[in-house]
């Protein structure tokens, strides 16, 4: 809602766009429940799948694994910049770096000691965030072989032209890695901050301060659907921009006020 808000008040193109890469974890259900929630909360989009089967045929990410394995070869051959791992997500055993070529090995970003990244927030002002302290060697292609969220993310929004980027405060070290990354290759550096403009929002939380993700979505539970109205969403959307009272009793409340507002 905060990315169609920015979008729309600026007269921009706005996307969707479903990440699939994980394929552990995708699920029909999921694609299709994403697609609900849209339709739902009475957002409109420029670009992008208009259901799930439009999406499986000509969305997927898996039909831009050419481009993404061509990334990754020119990364390969910048000197020292990659390494073989086959150290489990929470760093277990065999932690030590082995060759790219390795069956079954991680290729992971080597992330200079001391390096920290830059940028200009929309929301948060001027950022920092110490990448090999929040994000040291992060994985560019997973054991599958396919590439990970950190370099097909910069990837696709080169392909797609993005200018706005709208994430939550926890994915900072994220927007770091990116940046970072893209900066290694010359046919990658118009993914910068210059170029882009990032929004890292605050998070939501539940009663006990822990944020809201599908994550920890019990089973079978309906996320914001099981509200029947949309409203509730207005209204937490208006807090969190600090907007005034009453502009989120509609989607065209919260609209005009974001549109007003400094």
């Amino acid at each position: 809602m905060l990315t169609w808000l920015l979008v729309r008040r600026a007269s921009g193109v706005l996307h969707l766009r479903i990440d699939d890469l994980d394929r552990a974890r995708l699920r029909r259900p999921y694609v299709e429940n994403i697609f609900r929630v849209i339709d739902w909360l009475g957002l409109d989009y420029d670009y992008g799948p208009s259901g799930p089967e439009d999406f499986l045929r000509h969305h997927s990410q898996l039909l831009h694994l050419p481009a993404y394995n061509q990334v990754l070869r020119r990364l390969a051959q910048q000197p020292g910049l990659l390494y073989g791992s086959q150290r489990s997500r929470t760093g277990g055993a065999a932690a030590g770096p082995v060759p790219l070529a390795t069956p079954g090995a991680a290729w992971r970003a080597r992330v200079p000691v001391g390096i920290a990244v830059e940028w200009g927030d929309g929301w948060q002002g001027a950022t920092q965030v110490p990448l090999a302290a929040e994000l040291a060697d992060f994985v560019v292609r997973k054991k599958d072989g396919v590439a990970a969220y950190q370099l097909a993310s910069v990837a696709d929004d080169l392909r797609l032209g993005t200018t706005l980027i709208v994430r939550g405060l926890d994915l900072r070290p994220s927007t770091a890695a990116q940046l970072w990354l893209a900066g290694q290759l010359s046919e990658m550096r118009a993914f910068n901050a210059q170029r882009i403009r990032f929004y890292h929002h605050g998070l939501l939380t539940d009663a006990a301060g822990n944020k809201l993700s599908k994550s920890t979505q019990a089973t079978g539970d309906q996320g914001v659907l099981a509200l029947g109205n949309p409203q509730p969403v207005y209204a937490a959307v208006a807090r969190l921009l600090a907007l005034p009272a009453g502009a989120g009793e509609s989607l065209a409340s919260l609209r005009a006020a974001f549109n007003s507002a400094t």
